[in-house]
Parts: C-alpha cells; structure tokens; sequence
C-alpha cells in the first residue's frame, strides 16, 4: 500500500467514521500497522570512502593518473556546468579540476545565470579578454587566432559549458551574459577518447578534453594535452575492463546504418540528424 492509500483510508475514517473517542477494528489494525511500521530499524546507505583529490572511490582512484603537481598555466578555465552532470558517476570535470592549480578551474552550476546572482562570472563576461568555446556561424578558430596573435599574448579567461549538447545549447541561448566574450571553436582534428559515453558525432568531445585542446593552444604546449588526456584513457580503460561497452558516437551509427532507434518525424530533428554528418567543428559535449 503506498503513502497516498493510507493517507485516503485516514481521511475516509475520520469523516465518516465513528465519532471521536471511539474506536473501531479498522483504526485499530492502522494503529497497529503504522506501530509497527515505526519500529522498523531505518537502513543508512553506506557511502564508499571518496578520494579528496580526483572525486572518484578510494578502490578506483585515479591519483596515479594525474599529474605530481597541478600544471602551471595563465589561462583561467569557468566551468558553467548543467545540474544534471553533478549527479553524473562518469564526470570528467572533477579529473580536470585535479590536474591545475586552485583557482584556474571555476565550477559554476545553474542554469541560468545573471549579475545580481553570478557577480563574478558577469565580470568575466565582461572582459574583452575572455573567450566562450562555442561553435556556431559567429565563432573563430581558436588556433587561428593563436596563430595570427590576436591571442595567446595576454592571459585569458576561457568560458567551457559542461553538459549535454542539447543543454549547452540551451544554456547559451538563454544567457546573454554568455554572448559578451568572443565566440570561439576549435578546429584540431582529435578523435574522442571518452568512449564510455555516446557523443553526438566523431569530433565532439567532451569538457576535459575541450578544456585540454584549449589550453594546450592558449599556452602553446602540447604536453598539457597529454597530460590531461591520461586520467580520462586510464579511466575509460578501467570501466572497459569492467564490462562497460563502447559507444560509438550518432554520426558513426546512422553513417554505418546501425542507428537502431525509430527515425524522428519531427523536420528539426531530422534536420539535426544530417547536420551531425555535414558538420565539422568540433563541439564540446
């Protein structure tokens, strides 16, 4: 019998039952049975010790994985991470976090985000030295930029969105803020190494690498992709050990004919469907 049947049958009784200071059997047995109910020992569920460093269990630690001492970089990362990925077992960011100084890695979590609440964060939008990676029409290869030197001289601030596709395109069209600092993308030809979750195509990826890629290109020092890169492949790898399988990306199923869920009928959604195999920016997760 679930919560709302018993609050029903109480009510029931009370209105239409014998008068108060009565009794019947039918109240008696509740009585009984809600006594009963309270006896019962509460069972606390055990949390399995949790590293202080790497955020994962002490049994799957990944502190062999990280770097002795977090990387040395000017660049200075805001992760606007969707509610959604902080009840996420397989989160990346937490593996990123641990890799670089305190400071240079800002988790922010919400959905919407505005001055009054987000002061901070409105600062660095508002600077004409942060950059939000964000593929789309108005966005500028990242490395370009490097390249001609229009960045990569002074120390920015990097804006990453940590979610689902679909969530970091809503949360970006849904705060201005967000439209303030140059729109950027990148445009490095690199195969996802986070394959124990399904990417919406081959060249997106997901925050830690995004974030990886970005400040290997800001800082000019390939190491730092190597770096980051190794917790991500050692975790990946155990889960495969451990029965995981691989997910293969959208694009990979519908061009290979193995999408095995019914068409969408929804012209948007298929619209979106084909712009996975035409488009080639590479796009965070």
């Amino acid at each position: 019998m679930d919560n709302a049947s018993c609050l029903g049958s109480a009510v029931s009784l009370e209105e239409y039952g014998p008068a108060p200071g009565d009794s019947s059997p039918v109240e008696d047995e509740l009585v009984d049975a809600f006594g009963d109910l309270a006896a019962l020992p509460v069972e606390v569920e055990e949390r399995r010790p949790t590293c202080l460093r790497c955020r994962r269990p002490l049994k799957v630690c990944l502190c062999p994985f990280l770097p002795a001492q977090p990387l040395e970089v000017s660049t200075c990362l805001y992760v606007v991470q969707h509610p959604a990925e902080e009840s996420r077992v397989l989160r990346t960011v937490p593996l990123l976090a641990a890799c670089l100084p305190q400071g240079k890695c800002n988790v922010i979590v919400g959905r919407k985000f505005n001055e009054e609440k987000h002061p901070e964060l409105a600062a660095v939008c508002q600077d004409d030295r942060t950059l939000i990676l964000y593929p789309g029409p108005k966005s500028q290869n990242l490395e370009e930029l490097v390249r001609y030197r229009e960045v990569g001289t002074v120390k920015h601030s990097v804006i990453i969105i940590d979610g689902t596709w679909s969530q970091a395109k809503n949360m970006f069209l849904k705060n201005s803020m967000f439209h303030l600092p140059k729109q950027v993308q990148l445009h490095r030809t690199l195969s996802s190494q986070y394959v124990i979750r399904t990417q919406p195509s081959n060249i997106c990826l997901s925050t830690l690498e995004c974030a990886a890629v970005t400040l290997s290109v800001l800082e000019q020092n390939d190491e730092i992709l190597e770096v980051l890169l190794r917790p991500l492949k050692a975790l990946c790898s155990f889960q495969l050990q451990h029965g995981a399988q691989i997910h293969h990306s959208k694009e990979h199923l519908l061009r290979n004919g193995m999408y095995d869920k019914p068409m969408p009928k929804n012209k948007r959604k298929i619209k979106r469907m084909e712009k996975l195999i035409t488009d080639h920016n590479v796009c965070p997760r």
